[in-house]
């Protein structure tokens, strides 16, 4: 009964999200798309209808609901296809907060999470640099204690909400010679002094995903801005992984269903030769293959899904799970786009841009390449 009375409420949410998306995004998506960048009062538009931090505690402002709300959110925009908002809404509100809420002080907490769940303040998280992506350990930017707290210095890249945000939960070096053991993490407020941010970084896909460089130039960062222990920044990035990776996997899943529903509609409309592309046997088994993709996808993150909650999720069933959805993702989608001909390469159907927007995902948040590797090691023990 409870179970039932759960997605009960699940839906009258994701009502809620659906009203919200139709009103709120899709009437300016195109607008977002074309000026590169989402307009910075749509957090606090996001924040008045309640969307921010839904499964973060009550006693912050926050919603209070659990994880699955959380990914409900991603999912629906990403099946509308709006995996830009997708990607940015994940990092605020499914990996800035949750690092905040598993290791931040009752005092930072309430500094910051009241705020990230009105939209006041918008998060990133900081990790790649220039010359380090998958190879954290071999950062260089460094916070070297002082009589004030920390002096941070260095520089990140490819930083999603960097634009926009207001404070960014940066990864750097308080031990140079310690390794990954010498990684800690900072929450920094961008408007500290020697903080800068670079131009927006203009990419191939997620046009209205803000991306950007930040610079850090001799930013003195009080005592307080240390987020968790010093020196456990790696184990903090390892424990929050599956998180992200879970978050990842949805916006997969349903960034291919939401293709393969717009291409059912076409093939079915779309003539040739007499009849109509879905009576040709060839459109019929490439939809059959994707929709099978989907579903075995699907089944696998429910499975993790559950581990997580249980709190027995592994970093590598998080590296499964990310390697074989976001790998499907593109499969999918290319097949998808192949049954629209010349159209599908057309900006006025939206599925290119459900391939370009697609494309990032085996590439950020691990790599498949690093996938494989962490997937490996717990096949061979290293």
């Amino acid at each position: 009964m409870g179970s039932a009375m759960q997605d009960e409420e699940l839906q009258l949410f994701r009502d809620m999200v659906l009203r919200f998306i139709e009103q709120e995004v899709t009437p300016h998506y195109e607008e977002w798309e074309k000026q590169h960048l989402t307009p910075r009062d749509f957090w606090q538009t996001m924040g008045n209808a309640g969307l921010l931090l839904v499964d973060m505690p009550e006693e912050y402002g926050c919603g209070g609901t659990d994880f699955s709300v959380c990914q409900m959110i991603q999912e629906e925009m990403c099946l509308q296809g709006y995996h830009a908002l997708g990607t940015g809404y994940g990092i605020h509100s499914n990996i800035c907060a949750p690092y905040i809420n598993n290791i931040a002080t009752d005092e930072q907490k309430q500094q910051w999470l009241p705020k990230m769940a009105t939209g006041e303040v918008v998060t990133a998280i900081a990790m790649t640099e220039p010359g380090a992506g998958s190879d954290l350990a071999g950062m260089r930017s460094n916070a070297i204690r002082n009589d004030e707290g920390y002096l941070l210095n260095g520089s990140k890249t490819f930083i999603t909400n960097g634009i926009h945000a207001d404070m960014v939960i940066v990864c750097a070096k308080t031990d140079p010679d310690a390794g990954s053991r010498g990684i800690s993490l900072f929450m920094v407020d961008a408007s500290l002094p020697g903080f800068a941010k670079g131009k927006k970084i203009e990419k191939m896909g997620q046009h209205s995903s803000d991306t950007a460089e930040l610079f850090f130039d001799n930013v003195q960062l009080p005592p307080d801005a240390l987020l968790g222990e010093e020196g456990k920044g790696f184990v903090y990035l390892m424990e929050e992984l599956p998180r992200e990776r879970l978050g990842c996997a949805t916006q997969a899943i349903s960034h291919a269903q939401g293709a393969l529903n717009i291409t059912v509609d076409y093939v079915t409309e779309r003539k040739a030769f007499g009849n109509t592309l879905s009576q040709f046997q060839n459109t019929r088994f490439a939809l059959a293959h994707v929709q099978t993709e989907i579903e075995l996808c699907r089944a696998l993150l429910e499975k993790y899904a559950d581990k997580f909650a249980a709190g027995t999720m592994t970093v590598e069933d998080a590296a499964t799970l990310k390697y074989a959805s976001t790998e499907m993702q593109l499969r999918a989608i290319n097949q998808c786009l192949q049954c629209f001909g010349g159209y599908g390469y057309t900006d006025e159907y939206a599925i290119s841009r459900f391939y370009r927007d697609a494309r990032i995902q085996t590439i950020y948040a691990g790599t498949s390449e690093i996938m494989k590797e962490v997937i490996a090691r717990g096949i061979l023990g290293r």
